[in-house]
């Protein structure tokens, strides 16, 4: 089997890698909503639904985040005006999508939720899924491009504009379950609920019967499109990346590759291969997304403060110290040194070779 050079893994690598920098989207703070109406649930409550259903797929379920890429909620109203929050919101930036669709008591409810220190979003059922019926997925002439404009809204920013894949999202065209999907129930019940299992991650859609039909019929044009291109081939199988031998893998890992100064086998990467697989593996390998990145502040007396990197730009350095507390200083006052894992991975990229690549990969395969 032929294998894939590695100036081809190791570009894609840092392209992926470069796209998300300077890409650090920032939320606003809001004033105050009024309170619920009586049988309602409290501002903090409902706003937390919206924030679980919206936001925590990527800005984590304590609003945490994985900075530098998904920044952290916490301290919001430190950093940006009512204004600004609800323009973010509503037109998104950087790699965060719009949600023009939040408004009213919704809107006022996650404001509300964000800006709260003490709120924690609340952990709810999710309600079962009513799939639309065979009637609705194969609706009126159109669908296709309704469905292509709502999902070039809400979906293409991880998916890729023609489903095959894109900032985060898998190729939908190579789906197994869009492969089985026959009336749309299944593409259906992902839409409407999302997924939160392990390391699949996708918030839940509000959508009607009449839209999932749009999305699905999108969604399996495209998958049709792409299997009747010329040799009916696209990206990388996870065969291409199973030619390499485990055992240098593991000596390479263990010696000259140096990981085992940051990883263990038995410990941050047992399973490893269990979670991950192909393509989507070496990238984590090459550079692990989300890695989190570490921060040192010295005041001008002297004081010192460390943590998680939770913000970051020209004007502001912040984090979260080991109390879950968040702390900002302007750039211009402090001193502060960033250590981010992802580096090592960076500076690794010029000494492998092809067959430390490969080996490597199938080292790491073996880690189920």
């Amino acid at each position: 089997m032929k294998k894939i050079p590695v100036i081809a893994i190791t570009t894609l690598a840092m392209i992926f890698a470069a796209s998300r920098g300077g890409l650090t989207p920032t939320y606003a703070a809001s004033a105050q909503p009024a309170a619920a109406p009586a049988g309602q649930a409290s501002g903090t409550d409902a706003g937390a639904a919206v924030f679980k259903q919206h936001c925590a797929v990527c800005h984590g379920a304590n609003r945490q985040g994985t900075p530098p890429t998904f920044p952290s909620l916490i301290g919001v109203g430190q950093r940006l005006t009512p204004a600004q929050e609800e323009t973010m919101i509503h037109q998104g930036k950087g790699i965060m999508p719009a949600f023009p669709q939040i408004k009213g008591q919704e809107l006022a409810s996650l404001l509300h939720f964000l800006n709260d220190s003490d709120a924690a979003p609340a952990a709810k059922p999710v309600a079962a899924v009513q799939p639309p019926s065979a009637s609705a997925i194969h609706a009126a002439p159109g669908t296709v491009r309704a469905g292509s404009a709502l999902f070039q809204q809400n979906c293409a920013f991880c998916h890729g504009r023609d489903a095959a894949g894109g900032e985060s999202g898998p190729d939908l065209t190579r789906s197994k379950l869009v492969a089985t999907d026959r009336q749309g129930t299944k593409i259906a019940e992902v839409v409407r609920n999302g997924r939160t299992d392990g390391d699949k991650k996708m918030p839940a859609f509000k959508f009607s019967d009449d839209q999932i039909a749009g999305l699905v019929a999108f969604i399996h044009d495209e998958t049709r499109k792409a299997n009747a291109k010329p040799g009916g081939r696209r990206g990388v199988d996870v065969a291409d990346l199973q030619t390499g031998n485990a055992a240098a893998g593991k000596q390479y890992f263990e010696g000259p590759g140096g990981c085992t100064k940051c990883h263990s086998a038995a410990g941050d990467l047992a399973h490893v291969a269990s979670r991950y697989e192909g393509l989507q593996l070496e990238m984590r390998m090459l550079y692990p997304r989300g890695a989190k990145s570490t921060v040192a502040v010295t005041l001008p007396s002297g004081e010192k403060f460390d943590g998680t990197l939770a913000y970051r730009d020209e004007f502001t350095i912040g984090l979260i110290d080991k109390t879950g507390q968040y702390r900002s200083w302007p750039t211009a006052t402090v001193k502060y040194s960033v250590d981010s894992p992802a580096d090592a991975h960076v500076a690794q990229f010029p000494k492998y070779t092809d067959a430390d690549i490969h080996n490597l990969m199938a080292y790491i395969q073996t880690l189920k």
